[in-house]
């Protein structure tokens, strides 16, 4: 049984994309983050409802040379990381869209 991790930007950031490179600000506690090349990537990438295994094989191996294997646990490396600082969320789930209202239906 396949394991899936789905990845979503959060919504206290404010980002930037410079060049080949995101710099990444929380707006909790105003924390910079510079991502490369690759992290900005995966950022880019990170809808939500896309699993990070598709991510990582569609746009990261497609563009780089390098194992998929590798590929995905340097990105699960990166998730983790940018989930413990509140940029990123990470879920055994399906996230919602950034944009989709949840509101209550009377």
């Amino acid at each position: 049984m396949r394991n899936y991790r789905y990845v979503a930007r959060s919504k206290a950031i404010a980002a930037r994309a410079l060049g080949d490179e995101t710099m990444v600000m929380s707006a909790t506690n105003s924390t910079l983050f510079t991502l490369d090349e690759v992290a900005s990537v995966i950022w880019a990438a990170a809808d939500g409802v896309t699993p990070l295994d598709e991510i990582v094989a569609n746009k990261i191996c497609a563009r780089y040379d390098i194992a998929p294997e590798a590929a995905l646990k340097d990105a699960e490396a990166l998730v983790e990381n940018l989930a413990k600082h509140g940029i990123m969320l990470i879920s055994d789930q399906p996230l919602a869209h950034p944009g989709d209202s949840r509101k209550e239906t009377r």
